[in-house]
């Protein structure tokens, strides 16, 4: 498997705009864990918008920011410009030249839901020749398929979605792959054997226009797959939602799983 640059076509801006932050308990672990004080060098591959890289790059002395889809890179630039963060290096590339990239040696590797999207096992074997001894390996993501209870509204949102584009969760010009086995196994497989996981808990809460904006952030349900339909599909979706939950208040705990490997 290897990244899909069309995989969010038409959906950078909903996705810089709607996905939600990483809690700042997650950023505090980093820290202590390899004492980040500013010095080191962090690769954050597949960075989208920046979600990751931008609240590493107060941690550390430069992020290098890579991702195949100019778009994505498009909005971490301006986000960054909008936050004050120079320290970003923002570079597009693919998983699957990593050896490719002229990186320097580096100190921390970060992949948040992009390892999703790439050849696991060769992207490990790769960041174990681009890495010091000492470097870890953090990936994050949401936890396995029921680790936490489908919010309410949930079901509302697959009814209408399934009635646009169908059941089968489609991603950019493909299906959306399920990987063979959990991400921890690979990963124990790898140059990185030992490994930690822990998750991270938030409760957020979104307005009617924040949920559909989250819907078109996704590589199954992008403006670009909804096409000339898309502005029936948010209105069918607000009307949805509404007389769901009247309120317009959408609340979700989210569980953000964070695995960290070293040698």
């Amino acid at each position: 498997m290897t990244a899909d640059p069309h995989a969010f076509v038409s959906a950078e801006a909903h996705y810089a705009r709607f996905r939600p932050r990483y809690p700042h308990a997650l950023y505090r672990h980093l820290t202590d864990r390899f004492d980040l004080d500013g010095t080191q060098r962090a690769l954050d591959l597949g960075c989208g918008p920046g979600t990751v890289a931008l609240e590493l790059a107060a941690l550390v002395h430069t992020v290098i920011a890579v991702d195949p889809a100019a778009g994505m890179l498009q909005q971490g630039r301006a986000l960054a410009c909008e936050r004050g963060v120079d320290n970003v290096l923002w570079q597009r590339g693919d998983s699957t030249a990593l050896r490719d990239l002229g990186l320097p040696l580096l100190d921390l590797a970060v992949m948040a839901k992009s390892f999703h999207w790439t050849d696991r096992v060769q992207v490990l074997q790769d960041l174990d020749t681009v890495t010091t001894v000492q470097a870890g390996i953090v990936i994050i993501s949401a936890g396995p398929s029921g680790a936490m209870p489908l919010p309410a509204w949930a079901p509302v949102v697959a009814d209408v979605r399934a009635a646009y584009l169908g059941t089968v969760r489609r991603a950019g010009r493909g299906t959306y792959p399920e990987p063979a086995e959990t991400y921890e196994t690979t990963v124990r497989r790898s140059p990185f054997p030992k490994v930690d996981v822990m998750a991270f808990d938030q409760i957020v809460v979104r307005s009617t226009r924040e949920l559909i904006g989250l819907q078109l952030s996704n590589s199954y349900s992008t403006p670009a797959q909804l096409g000339p339909r898309r502005q029936a599909f948010e209105e069918d979706l607000r009307r949805a939602l509404l007389a769901h939950d009247p309120s317009g208040r959408y609340e979700e705990t989210i569980r953000t799983e964070v695995l960290i490997a070293t040698r």
